[in-house]
């Protein structure tokens, strides 16, 4: 599933590409169609990301900039959602394409996602009320995810991964910041001192925008970006992020991994005792 700085690059580059034209929008797959047909025709406002939700704004042509003109698809890409591009003039969909909307230059196709439904604004304050604060947002409050971690007998590691909690971290910054910060992962989140929290959440202040950047998790520092390969070959390296039984980078104790809450969790032993 993306972590929140892919679906943050996804709605700066949507924005970038579409921002202020009138599209056309349809769903070649007819899941989606009806909805489709209040959208097409309307200027593409902007779009926004919350943690792992994308959401795209739509006013009619002409309207002002009142709340109640906009009409907003929510889009959450789950497991086998994902976005493509076309340049204009687009061809014949391509398999089960959900939403197509098309500018003056660029056509972005949606297959596959989640949810893709269109919400009232009232319906995006509910969602984002349910969310954690968001490093890559501007309006994020890191005392809310502080207050929920520091009252949990949960794991850190479980926590940093649960939505309500801190919103767009996911399995690969979870494993990379608790490493970088020493922490092992199966401490109660009330143990967590709000020091080693502030330390946690300005990490990743530091990394996610890289992400967003790059379009790529960088979270090796420079000094120990060396040696073994990533796990894969068009990944930057990790610290333990799917690297078990391998040497640490640091100390060279094998790296261990176990399960929790369903996810892969990886780390040191060692360098998070």
């Amino acid at each position: 599933m993306p972590e929140g700085h892919t679906l943050h690059r996804l709605a700066r580059r949507q924005h970038r590409l579409l921002g202020g034209q009138v599209v056309a929008v349809s769903s070649p797959q007819g899941r989606f169609a009806t909805e489709a047909d209040i959208l097409d025709g309307m200027v593409f406002a902007r779009a926004q990301a919350w943690g792992k939700h994308l959401v795209q704004s739509y006013r009619p042509i002409g309207a002002g900039r009142s709340r109640a003109d906009e009409r907003l698809v929510h889009i959450h890409l789950g497991l086998y959602g994902a976005f493509t591009e076309e340049s204009v003039p687009v061809g014949e969909p391509v398999g089960q394409v959900r939403l197509r909307v098309v500018g003056a230059q660029v056509g972005i196709d949606l297959r596959g996602p989640n949810q893709c439904a269109l919400i009232t604004p009232d319906e995006l304050d509910a969602l984002v009320a349910r969310l954690g604060p968001d490093p890559l947002r501007a309006d994020a409050d890191p005392a809310r995810a502080f207050s929920a971690i520091s009252r949990s007998t949960r794991p850190i590691g479980a926590l940093l991964m649960d939505q309500k909690v801190l919103a767009g971290v996911g399995n690969v910054y979870r494993a990379e910041v608790l490493f970088r910060a020493g922490i092992d992962p199966m401490r109660e989140g009330r143990q967590i001192s709000s020091d080693e929290f502030d330390g946690i959440w300005h990490d990743l202040l530091e990394l996610m925008p890289i992400g967003v950047r790059r379009g790529k998790m960088h979270v090796v520092r420079a000094e120990h970006d060396h040696g073994a390969p990533s796990y894969a070959d068009d990944r930057p390296r990790t610290y333990v992020y799917r690297r078990a039984g391998e040497p640490c980078r640091v100390c060279e104790t094998a790296v261990l991994t176990s399960v929790l809450d369903g996810r892969n969790l990886f780390w040191c032993p060692e360098c998070q005792a």
